[in-house]
């Protein structure tokens, strides 16, 4: 008896060693920055990474209560880049504990088996943030008078919604290397940098131009649709026949798209364009001119367009799809329906007698005369 081989671990910083280690190395980065937390020393510039930066306290008119608000600066890239290191290891761990026990199950192919993760990665990440986002918009919506007051007229936003940003786009930041810890193929590459880059220049841009209210209303129904068809994809693969979430989805994405254009234009159009700023400065975030204004107003037009085009060729070939394929079993139907000369012969050929409808009388056929 043979003894069994057993598999040659990987070179060290080899690609194969890299795309099966790299949770645990991003795990060990991660705690060593919280370790730092400890020592007096490196304290003060680890907790950059990690707690949120640049808040400003404001008192209520009657001095009974302080009320924390914050802005952006250029601290927020280091704590970006902490919690796009949480986003791959929580990516990693989604996928060994969770996705990778399904696909043993259903025994899917390659081409499936890769859109099955992409799917059942961003289903936990449309649901987490679907689910956070309107909790924000909830509570903003019962908040006092002051602080709805200091959230919508002036530059300030609160720790819900600062957080909220920085967690989104640390996870689409993280995205962009996992297409390569993943080995994505290479035919998927191109078509999951779009949508990561649009959703990182969208994200960043309302972050940025002070556009977060309205980022984060636009962006709470949108993740809502985007779970709805990627939760409908993973039924799909269990069982080819659960197909009627796409019909939600598809009346939902539609809805959304004109719901975007519409509070788009109404905010870039009409509200901003009361509160106007004369001059436009980078340094106190007046960045409510007209030229940026119709820029925004274009780049989320152009985007919505863009998807529509991607829906209806979708559709289309869905379509196709689905017409090619009843053309074949119209075809076996018709065959089948159909009998041969063969067998209508022997239809009416009973114990060697002919067989007439109606009862009819064989004609006898007249001898010749010799």
């Amino acid at each position: 008896m043979g003894l069994r081989r057993k598999n040659k671990s990987p070179a060290v910083l080899s690609h194969e060693f890299v795309t099966q280690n790299h949770a645990d190395a991003v795990s060990c980065l991660a705690m060593g920055l919280l370790l730092g937390l400890m020592f007096e020393v490196t304290a003060k510039y680890v907790i950059i990474f990690i707690t949120v930066q640049y808040n400003v306290t404001y008192a209520t008119d009657d001095k009974s209560e302080l009320v924390h608000f914050y802005e952006y600066g250029p601290k927020d890239i280091a704590t970006i880049f902490f919690y796009m290191l949480i986003a791959i290891i929580l990516h990693a761990v989604i996928q060994e504990y969770i996705l990778d026990k399904i696909n043993r199950r259903l025994h899917l192919s390659k081409t499936k088996h890769s859109k099955f993760n992409e799917s059942g990665q961003l289903a936990f990440f449309y649901l987490f943030s679907f689910t956070w986002g309107a909790s924000i918009l909830t509570a903003v919506s019962k908040s006092n008078s002051f602080l709805t007051l200091r959230l919508v007229n002036t530059l300030l936003f609160s720790f819900q919604v600062k957080f909220f940003y920085i967690c989104q786009i640390a996870y689409w930041l993280h995205a962009l290397p996992e297409l390569y810890f993943q080995k994505i193929r290479k035919e998927d590459i191109p078509r999951q940098l779009y949508y990561i880059c649009l959703y990182i220049a969208h994200i960043s841009g309302a972050y940025v131009l002070n556009l977060q209210r309205l980022g984060l209303i636009l962006l709470v129904p949108h993740y809502l649709v985007e779970l709805i068809f990627h939760a409908s994809r993973l039924f799909y693969f269990s069982d080819e026949n659960k197909q009627k979430g796409f019909t939600l989805w598809a009346l939902l994405f539609v809805m959304t798209r004109l719901l975007t254009l519409t509070l788009s234009v109404l905010t870039f159009g009409f509200g901003l364009a009361r509160v106007e700023n004369p001059v436009f400065s980078i340094v106190d975030g007046n960045f409510n001119v007209l030229t940026v204004r119709i820029s925004c107003l274009a780049a989320v037009c152009l985007t919505q367009a863009w998807m529509m085009w991607k829906f209806i060729n979708f559709q289309l070939k869905k379509w196709r799809e689905h017409t090619q394929n009843q053309i074949p079993r119209r075809k076996i139907n018709n065959m089948k329906s159909k009998p041969t000369k063969k067998e209508t012969n022997r239809a009416n050929v009973v114990n060697g007698a002919v067989k007439l409808e109606d009862g009819a009388s064989p004609r006898t056929r007249k001898s010749k005369a010799l």
